[in-house]
């Protein structure tokens, strides 16, 4: 493991980076620019549940429950929450919360906002995930809601903490272009919807009758830079603040000047590639003339474990991470619930994973193309370039085609593809979220499998999943999400590369505290 990685696994490392000197901060009535690597696609907080969206979304909306930096739920608009029976939580709402239009917060828009995902029906990527397990949301009073569902579980105070809640009067006639022309950006959080410039900037002006800390910046832009050079560069010439993702190919710069602080943490999230196991003939499967295959060989769990023994995951953490990231045979990290720790990492066997294909039928390998995004994971075009290169060398003669997140996730959504790349955080802060959103049968009225673009499917891992999302005894639940990583191990469902470690850069004088869910969060800027 390199110096670097140890440094993270011990903490938030603050390092200095080449860059331009500055004078001082500015006053707490400044105006904070800060880049992110994600486009956003949507300004409907209910409609794409995609990890640029929902971080421009947690400036101006909030949740029942809220996360702290470690991903521990803490309160937010709901101050307190208990299970009444086995199949119903009463949610206490905090008081003299008002929406950015100054009208109150109540029971009635927390209601709203649980049932509108529903409505949303041709979401590429639903926010059902979170909701479906309610079978009903009642007002108690103007202070409380109950919630039911239709067996014990455990994890909806979690999943609520993913559920923004919005303003039912001011939102109720608005679809979702009505969002992103501005209209019903009205939330409870710390900053004011001002504008959206699609593929450029959200522009926010900072809430000053918010209920908890306010922000220390009059307004806040985010810039949406999704080349990492470009974002660096925005960064030195004082464009901007801060910026998220600090391209690890600029990390032997960081020693040579203090001008610049960089704070790093290990995420939850785990990049991982999906396979195309449902269909006979996959769209991107071929033989070495580049002619369709008759015959679907990410089908057989062999020549799936081949294709995990091929990748040399330390030589990626190394070379293409710069030590940044932890290679790993797990969907969660360490630090998440349910993770796994005799799972380990599938060792690189290139002798092994030839061996495999031979087996199954494939001696002299076959052709494949491997999809990624090119501006959404920490080196993901390179890291799958670093892949391909990796399986050609055992027979797969492998290709590359990248796109824009945005442009990737419609087409993966609809299985244009055969090998995908996905990054998925537990943002239940458990195993059971990975779980639901891709390893589990695809049942879009049950709301599981909403990323599953390999369509990997096992009735008896199924039947463990619902077992533990209503298991209210947390060491069997814990049991059971160990299990079913040891049967996604053993079946290559998936094939796991590592957990990412995130970082943020930002000028001198300005401090933020790392966090595992990777949100960059102008509110959490600090002058020091």
């Amino acid at each position: 493991m390199s110096m670097i990685f140890s440094r993270l696994r011990a903490g938030v490392a603050a390092l200095v980076v080449v860059g331009l000197a500055y004078g001082p901060l500015a006053s707490q009535a400044a105006e904070f620019k800060v880049a992110v690597s994600g486009e956003v696609t949507s300004m409907d907080p209910h409609y794409g549940n995609i990890f640029p969206n929902n971080n421009v979304m947690e400036h101006v909306f909030e949740t029942l429950v809220a996360k702290d930096s470690d991903s521990r739920l803490v309160p937010g608009l709901a101050t307190a929450w208990k299970p009444v029976d086995a199949t119903t939580w009463e949610f206490t709402l905090r008081p003299g919360v008002k929406f950015h239009n100054g009208s109150d917060f109540t029971a009635a828009d927390v209601v709203y906002s649980l049932q509108r995902p529903a409505t949303l029906t041709t979401s590429p990527a639903p926010f059902t995930t979170y909701t479906k397990a309610i079978t009903e949301a009642v007002a108690v009073g103007a202070d409380k809601v109950r919630i039911k569902t239709a067996s014990p579980y455990p994890l909806l105070p979690n999943d609520l903490s993913a559920v923004y809640i919005v303003s039912q009067k001011a939102t109720a006639d608005f679809k979702t272009p009505d969002f992103d022309q501005g209209k019903g950006m009205i939330g409870t959080g710390p900053f004011k919807f001002v504008s959206f410039a699609r593929g450029d900037r959200v522009m926010l002006a900072r809430n000053d009758a918010y209920w908890g800390t306010k922000p220390a910046w009059e307004k806040a832009t985010i810039r949406i830079i999704t080349n990492d050079a470009s974002r660096m560069a925005a960064l030195l010439s004082g464009e901007v603040d801060a910026i998220e993702n600090v391209p690890s190919a600029d990390y032997g710069k960081l020693n040579q000047n203090k001008s610049f602080e960089v704070f790093h943490k290990v995420s939850h999230r785990t990049i991982m590639f999906l396979l195309d196991q449902e269909r006979d003939v996959s769209p991107f499967v071929t033989d070495k003339a580049g002619k369709p295959l008759a015959k679907n060989p990410l089908k057989d769990a062999r020549v799936r474990l081949a294709i995990s023994k091929a990748i040399n995951r330390q030589a990626i953490s190394d070379r293409v991470m710069e030590g940044l990231s932890l290679p790993t045979g797990n969907l969660v990290p360490p630090s998440i619930f349910g993770h796994a720790a005799d799972v380990q990492v599938e060792p690189y066997d290139p002798a092994g994973a030839k061996k495999l294909l031979a087996e199954a039928g494939y001696p002299n390998g076959f052709g494949i193309t491997l999809h990624a995004p090119n501006n959404r994971f920490v080196n993901d075009s390179r890291i799958t370039q670093a892949v391909a290169q990796m399986l050609t060398q055992i027979g797969i003669q492998s290709k590359v085609e990248a796109m824009p997140f945005s442009v990737y996730v419609g087409r993966a959504s609809k299985l244009e593809f055969s090998m995908v790349m996905l990054g998925w955080g537990a943002s239940s802060a458990e195993a059971s979220s990975p779980m639901r959103a891709l390893i589990t049968t695809f049942n879009k009225d049950k709301g599981m499998g909403a990323f599953n673009w390999g369509r990997y499917s096992n009735a008896q891992l199924d039947n463990a999943l619902e077992e533990a999302l209503r298991t209210l005894d947390e060491k069997k639940r814990e049991d059971l999400l160990k299990d079913m990583i040891r049967t996604v191990r053993k079946d290559t469902a998936v094939v796991p590369i590592h957990q990412q470690a995130t970082s943020w850069a930002t000028r001198k004088g300005v401090a933020y505290v790392a966090r595992t869910d990777e949100y960059t969060l102008s509110q959490q800027f600090m002058p020091k």
